[in-house]
Formats: structure tokens, C-alpha cells, sequence
């Protein structure tokens, strides 16, 4: 007697898998660019697809080699990273840069925002969480360094775009649940899901699926811009 398959099997043996995502890394220092290419070659969904040397060589293999994410460092000869992230901003929009970094300097993290740069994390990230990073990336979810956040505060003005009309702090408020802002200010302050998820005694899950509503119900595109509707609503 043989078995058929469920529709369910069928349907996840059938399903294709997800092309990997493809990685630049542009660093000036051999050691560090080929240390975290070789760290991000070994991880399953994640292809290399070349390194640079500096911005203007970043901008020219962006081009040629097409990546879905560039990891790029700061202080670069030729041409920094801020500088490369707003020439590929205007060149290679599709593609996500996250700035990779030992300098933790707000005004840093300013430019490379306001430059176009998709995410600002620090050089000591543990490799898996590296990896999640890039994945992350790929998906358009900006991130920031949870230690830089922390001190991001008094910047944020300068990540303001010009004015634009928008509801007024009580009546934004008025559409989130005591829990969805506990969570808003958790964010701003620059805790993770699964920090935030600690300190409310939630899983993990549950604070992702809040965090999606609070940026759907709000109109915001990513961390960053909850960050700055938390000040407006005095939550800092």
C-alpha cells in the first residue's frame, strides 16, 4: 500500500528556496574586509559577491557586481563611506548599505542616515548576529547599534526631515495600547526585540508583531522614525 503525499508536504518539499542574499564588504583594512567576508562566506542564504578597498572602489563594484547589501566602513581613503553611501543612494537605490564600524560617534551615525545608509552597527557584532544583520538588511529594516541608540538622543534633531503636517502627539497616542507604547519606548531607547521582549515578560514574537503594528498604526517606515515620533510624544 503506498502513501501519497499531504498538500502540505507536497507544498514544502515543492517550494523553491530563497535566493541568497548577496554581500559587498568595503573596508580598508585587509585583515578586517577579508576577516568578515570569509565569516559571512560560511553562513547558509548569504553569498560574497566581491569586497572593496575604499568608497570609490565601493561605488564601482556596486555597479558592476549588483549586491543586495554592502557593508561599509566609515574613514576610508579616496572616498569615505558617508560620501559612498550617498553617491549609491542616488546610483544603486535598490541596494541596502549598512555602515559597519569601530566609531561610535553620533555624529557619525547622523550622516550616515541622513547620507541614506540603512543601518550603523559596530565592528564587534558576533558573527552569527552579523549575519541576521545582513538578512535583516536585505529585508529593509533599518538598524542601529543598541549601544549607539542609547546615545542617539540628543541627535535626533538633526534626523528630522523638513516639517511635514502631521496628527498631533495626544491624538498619534490615542491610537496605541498602553502596551504598544511601553514598547514605542522601549524601541526609542534603543532595546531590541528580544530585550524588550525580557523586560515586559513577552516572547519574542509577540513584541514583533507589536513592533509591526506600532509602525503600520503610526505611518513609520522603520526603528528609526518610531525613534523620533517617541520624542514628539515626550516618551524619551
Amino acid at each position: 500500500m503506498t502513501h501519497g503525499r499531504t498538500r502540505a508536504e507536497m507544498t514544502m518539499d515543492d517550494q523553491e528556496p530563497a535566493p541568497p542574499v548577496r554581500v559587498l564588504v568595503v573596508d580598508d583594512q585587509r585583515l578586517i574586509r577579508d576577516g568578515i567576508a570569509s565569516l559571512l562566506a560560511i553562513r547558509p542564504g548569504i553569498v560574497v559577491v566581491g569586497t572593496a578597498v575604499d568608497g570609490r572602489d565601493a561605488v564601482a563594484k556596486t555597479l558592476e557586481l549588483g549586491p543586495d547589501v554592502v557593508l561599509m566602513d566609515v574613514r576610508m581613503p579616496e572616498m569615505d563611506g558617508i560620501e559612498a553611501v550617498a553617491v549609491l543612494r542616488g546610483r544603486a537605490p535598490e541596494c541596502r548599505v549598512v555602515m559597519l564600524t569601530t566609531f561610535e560617534d553620533e555624529e557619525y551615525v547622523v550622516q550616515a542616515l541622513r547620507a541614506g545608509a540603512h543601518g550603523y552597527l559596530l565592528k564587534d557584532l558576533p558573527a552569527e548576529e552579523l549575519a541576521h544583520a545582513v538578512r535583516l538588511a536585505h529585508a529593509g529594516v533599518t538598524q542601529l547599534d543598541s549601544s549607539v541608540a542609547r546615545h542617539l538622543t540628543a541627535f535626533l534633531p538633526a534626523l528630522t526631515p523638513a516639517p511635514v503636517a502631521k496628527p498631533e502627539p495626544a491624538e498619534t497616542a490615542a491610537v496605541l495600547s498602553p502596551r504598544e507604547t511601553d514598547i514605542l519606548r522601549l524601541v526609542a531607547q534603543g532595546h531590541t526585540n528580544r530585550e524588550i521582549a525580557a523586560r515586559l515578560y513577552l516572547s519574542e514574537g509577540t513584541v514583533k508583531n507589536h513592533v509591526s503594528r506600532i509602525l503600520t498604526r503610526l505611518a513609520l517606515r522603520d526603528r528609526t522614525q518610531a525613534a523620533l515620533r517617541a520624542r514628539d510624544l515626550g516618551l524619551l
